[in-house]
């Protein structure tokens, strides 16, 4: 007999964590970089930090996109009506409702929709022990009709304190707002994690996604990891490679890489950067070749710094393919990890 598995309940970040992490690297860095910055430091910090994800949930969160796109499309052709009945023809009058639901909810924004997917008796759990101002403000954004289940189930003080806060709730700053569900959010996530778990997120996929991102998304995200948690930054951009990290390669690293860059491109990305870069790159090329370039960049003039990075990023992208192939070795981490 078939049994029908009920979704793991995941939160918006989390999603987009494992969504991400389900990706090939440059669309996850394409995606990261149309995001804005917060959004970037929460989802990074998650993939982070995001140690284990089961196969329901990577299911969930998969299916769930792939059917909100369909939605997505089928409202742009013909609006919330069309993409319904679009809908109910493929996936049945339930799911085409849920999906729908969420969509709409979604364009207006509505806090504390993650927890409209819980299960009631436990989600009443979940909260009763917060104070009860925060479980007043949970539970006026939420429909009479879950709001009453959670609050009967309070212990009576608790529900007439709760009852009394949120009658004399007049207006609530958004970014308290935001801090409550954000916290919610996390904790209910990491609650209802389904127990069949597979390593998926950490630091290297998170690496990896930042080393397939152009140079600004790159920065952003290290700045935000960086107010976040420092000492999360700091391993991240230990295990990442810099432009300016070209000077720890040896010599014949250099010179293969130096063979795979035209030279129009390595002037552009060698513009303004500090002189040790530079003497790093003209010590591996023959005295003539090193003036010619020199000559190269000083014939550039002002150059916008985007056009830079791109070029800087070029020559990065030729150092992990030459390391990939094993052709070179990027020394990370200790030197006591390298034998000479």
């Amino acid at each position: 007999m078939a049994t029908t598995m009920k979704a793991p309940v995941i939160g918006g970040v989390r999603k987009a964590a494992v969504l991400l992490l389900q990706l090939p690297k440059g669309q996850a860095a394409g995606l990261l970089s149309k995001l804005d910055e917060h959004e970037v430091e929460a989802i990074s910090a998650e993939i982070a930090m995001l140690e284990a994800v089961g196969p329901e949930e990577s299911m969930a969160v998969a299916t769930e996109f792939r059917e909100t796109m369909t939605a997505r499309e089928h409202i742009s052709r013909g609006g919330f009506g069309f993409a319904q009945q679009m809908l109910e023809a493929t996936l049945g009058p339930e799911r085409a409702a849920e999906i729908i639901a969420r969509l709409q909810a979604a364009a207006v924004k509505m806090p504390f929709q993650f927890l409209h997917q819980a299960d009631p008796a436990q989600l009443r759990s979940f909260i009763a022990d917060e104070h009860p101002q925060v479980i007043a403000l949970v539970l006026a954004h939420m429909t009479p009709d879950k709001a009453s289940l959670l609050l009967s189930g309070l212990p009576s003080a608790v529900q007439a304190e709760v009852a009394h806060r949120i009658a004399v709730m007049d207006q609530t700053s958004p970014d308290i707002v935001r801090s409550v569900e954000s916290q919610l959010e996390r904790r209910l996530s990491s609650m209802l994690q389904p127990q069949d778990l597979s390593r998926v997120g950490g630091l290297d996929p998170l690496v990896s996604i930042i080393n397939s991102a152009d140079r600004a998304t790159e920065r952003e995200i290290i700045a935000g990891l960086e107010g976040i948690d420092p000492e999360l930054a700091d391993q991240v951009k230990a295990r990442m490679f810099m432009f300016e990290d070209i000077t720890s390669l040896d010599d014949r690293a250099v010179q293969q890489v130096l063979r795979q860059v035209e030279s129009a491109s390595l002037a552009l990305a060698l513009k303004g950067v500090a002189d040790k870069v530079r003497d790093k790159i003209t010590r591996n090329l023959s005295s003539r070749a090193a003036e010619n370039l020199v000559e190269e960049i000083d014939m550039l003039g002002p150059v916008r710094l985007a056009q830079v990075e791109e070029a800087q990023q070029a020559v990065i992208r030729t150092i992990r393919q030459l390391e990939e192939r094993g052709e070179i070795m990027i020394r990370r981490g200790n030197d006591n990890d390298f034998v000479d």
